[in-house]
């Protein structure tokens, strides 16, 4: 069997990995113990983000021509790959929180919602509460203003009362 008959599957499990994915992040997981390793995927499983250490080559044919290729260029080094296809941010707000306490892990770059991020605009994405946080605290700003509405209408007709 050719060399390239072994790859063509690992290119194409990533190509499907990839395909309607809405983010992926690019890590150096060099360093980790096998512990926190063992943390951070279950941490990332538990938020449906998949995880994986694939060869540079593979991920750079699978990223060919298309919206996450600009990560071709960090392709060096051990890598690992988390992509998400329901969260946009969950894997750049999780591998930020992660490294904060596990220094070997570094972000590398990534590509959210077709729109290419250095280590640093990463850092930024990963500040961005979840969907899920940002409706509740709306509904709960919304919640408030019509109790308020309410207590403030409550006390009117209790004060026509007195009145009457």
């Amino acid at each position: 069997m050719a060399k390239v008959d072994l790859k063509k599957p690992v290119v194409e499990e990533i190509s499907e990995l990839l395909s309607d994915a809405k983010s992926a992040v690019l890590v150096d997981y060099r360093g980790l113990t096998v512990e926190q390793d063992t943390n951070l995927r279950k941490e990332l499983r538990e938020a449906n983000v998949t995880y994986k250490v694939y060869k540079n080559t593979m991920i750079n044919f699978a990223v060919k021509d298309t919206e996450f290729e600009s990560l071709a260029e960090y392709l060096e080094g051990p890598t690992a790959i988390a992509v998400s296809k329901e969260d946009a941010t969950a894997p750049a707000r999780i591998l930020k929180k992660f490294g904060d306490t596990a220094e070997a892990l570094e972000i590398k770059a990534g590509v959210i919602e077709g729109t290419f991020y250095d280590q640093e605009g990463l850092k930024v994405i990963a500040s961005i509460p979840s969907r899920e946080e940002l409706i509740s605290k709306l509904l709960g700003s919304l919640q408030s203003s019509v109790a308020n509405f309410a207590r403030v209408i409550k006390q009117i007709a209790e004060k026509q009362d007195e009145v009457a």
